[in-house]
C-alpha cells in the first residue's frame, strides 16, 4: 500500500492564504464579508493552522484572489506550483478571460 501520497499542510496553507490576502491589500473583514461569514474567527483559525477552509470557501477564495484553488494549498507533494507574473502567463490568462467573455455572450 502506498503511504507517500501528497497531503495538505494545514499550517502552511493558512500562512499562504494570509500572505496572498496581505499581498492583495485585503483585510480579514473583507474576506469575511466576501464569504458571508458571521464572524472572522474561522479565518484566523485558517491562519493558525487550526482548521482549513471548506471546499466552497477555497473555491470562492480562488475567485477573489484570481488564482486556481491549487495555488492556495500547500503540502508535501514534490512540486508546488507558484503563481508567476511572467508575460507568458499574463498572455495565457488574458486569452482565457477573453475566451470566457466570448463564451458567455
Amino acid at each position: 500500500m502506498r503511504t507517500d501520497f501528497p497531503k495538505i499542510d494545514v499550517c502552511k496553507t493558512g500562512q499562504n492564504i494570509r500572505r496572498i490576502m496581505v499581498r492583495q491589500g485585503l483585510a480579514v473583514r473583507d474576506i469575511q464579508k466576501y464569504l458571508g461569514l458571521s464572524a472572522p474567527q474561522s479565518i484566523y483559525h485558517w491562519f493558525d493552522g487550526r482548521s482549513m477552509p471548506t471546499v466552497d470557501n477555497l473555491y470562492a477564495l480562488s475567485e477573489l484572489f484570481g488564482m486556481p484553488v491549487d495555488m492556495l494549498l500547500r503540502g508535501n507533494r514534490k512540486k508546488n506550483y507558484e503563481f508567476s507574473e511572467r508575460s507568458t502567463h499574463k498572455w495565457v490568462f488574458a486569452y482565457y478571460e477573453k475566451y470566457m467573455e466570448l463564451r458567455a455572450s
